[in-house]
């Protein structure tokens, strides 16, 4: 009978050769499909406010889940389709601790992979400011979404992205276990949406959040964005799914196999 999935031991294995490839990328290839993802991750989240936008007079806990639940095209996109996506690529640090690749060509993909990410989720979030796609609630709950990431304290906003990310990269990793493209999206969609619906904190998803929120009007400055979001969102979201995840799995799953 064949075989629908790979075992733990085996994404590990498809994890580190996937490193190894994405480490090799040319710098064009590298950001066009970091551009890609951050338009990708960016139209999930558009979804999400326009799920959401309406809800909250009837319920919250159902106005998060219906948004959460159109959420995951972003990523699904993103591993279907074909993107580079930062936080997703946190997991390459099981290549580094592998030896198959060094640490200046992690940092370098993880540089123009975010700047990738950051350039597509300006992009996005400027094409649907100008054509005035956000009117009335939508645009009053963008603003709000913003508002809201950017009060955190670094500490909340640092915790809130070790969790998101701990599941972002475990929806790569059994996405990766998945054999065909319906198997991909349900490993996908459901972990996903559990980071979304539970409030944590995606540095990619806050680069559109959080320019959709400036081009509609909040006062705070692009310093302010980046100091008091986007850099202790970032710094958790490595936490989670560079360090955590593959350092689990490293020694569960590579470590043995050496011995």
């Amino acid at each position: 009978m064949e075989k629908r999935y790979l075992a733990p031991s085996e994404v590990a294995e498809y994890t580190i050769i996937a490193g190894e490839t994405k480490a090799k990328l040319s710098i064009v290839r590298t950001l066009l499909l970091a551009i890609m993802a951050g338009i990708f991750i960016g139209l999930g989240a558009y979804g999400d406010i326009i799920v959401m936008q309406s809800l909250s007079n009837i319920d919250i806990g159902l106005m998060k889940f219906l948004g959460a639940f159109v959420f995951p095209v972003g990523l699904m996109l993103v591993v279907i389709a074909g993107a580079e996506l930062f936080t997703g690529n946190n997991l390459m640090t099981l290549a580094l601790a592998s030896k198959k690749i060094t640490l200046k060509q992690l940092l370098r993909n993880w540089f123009l992979v975010y700047l990738g990410n950051f350039i597509g989720s300006i992009i996005l979030a400027w094409s649907i400011s100008y054509s005035n796609l956000l009117q009335e609630n939508a645009l009053n709950l963008a603003i709000k979404i913003s508002e809201s990431k950017l009060s955190l304290t670094f500490g909340e906003a640092f915790i809130r992205a070790i969790l998101c990310n701990f599941i972002v990269v475990l929806a790569v990793w059994m996405g990766t276990a998945a054999r065909d493209i319906t198997s991909r999206i349900l490993a996908t969609w459901f972990p996903i949406m559990l980071f979304v619906l539970s409030g944590y904190e995606h540095s990619i998803a806050n680069m559109f959040f959080l320019s959709l929120g400036k081009f509609s009007g909040i006062t705070n400055s692009w310093l302010e964005i980046w100091y008091n979001n986007l850099i202790p969102v970032t710094l958790g979201n490595i936490v989670g799914g560079a360090i955590i995840v593959p350092g689990v799995y490293y020694i569960t799953y590579i470590l043995p196999a050496k011995k």
